[in-house]
This record gives C-alpha cells, sequence and structure tokens, in this order.
C-alpha cells in the first residue's frame, strides 16, 4: 500500500486516508469493513461505472446524473472526514 504523506508530514489523515484499504477489504469479500473502513467506496464505485458507461454511451441526464453523483461523493467524504476527526480527538 501507498503511505499516506499528509498522515507521514503533518500528522493527520487526509480525505483519501483508507481508501485503498477499503478497495482491498472489497477484493477479499469484507464488504461492511470496507464501507467503515471507507464510508464513500460504494457510492464511488458508482461513480466510476457510471462514468465509464458515460464514456461509451450517451445517457439520457448523464450531466444531471454526474452532478448529483459527485455531489454525494463530496458530501459523504467530507462528513465522514470531519466524523473521523472529531471522534479520534476525543
Amino acid at each position: 500500500m501507498l503511505p499516506c504523506l499528509t498522515k507521514k508530514y503533518l500528522g493527520y489523515d487526509c480525505l483519501g486516508c483508507g481508501l485503498q484499504r477499503a478497495v482491498a477489504l472489497i477484493y477479499q469479500g469484507n464488504f461492511v469493513a470496507a464501507f467503515k473502513m471507507y464510508p464513500a467506496i460504494y457510492t464511488l464505485i458508482l461513480l466510476g461505472v457510471f462514468l465509464l458507461l458515460n464514456a461509451f454511451k450517451t445517457l439520457k441526464h448523464q450531466e444531471s446524473i454526474k452532478k448529483w453523483l459527485f455531489i454525494i461523493n463530496i458530501v459523504i467524504i467530507v462528513m465522514s472526514y470531519i466524523i473521523k476527526l472529531s471522534t479520534t480527538n476525543l
């Protein structure tokens, strides 16, 4: 696994910390553990699949769907990051 340079040099997690481990957990079949590790993992997979399909086929309402998938992912990532920071500093 690649080390998190933010955590290594600044001492705190970044917004992407846990993503690699979550992907590894999915490959091992630990779906619940992957969600606990990085809550946005499944919405990121959904976004990736949508972008891949959209690259080959024009879909109805594609811009709106893409926009909302990005917004949902950003909200989940930021909220889980805030929760992680608030629980680790207690």
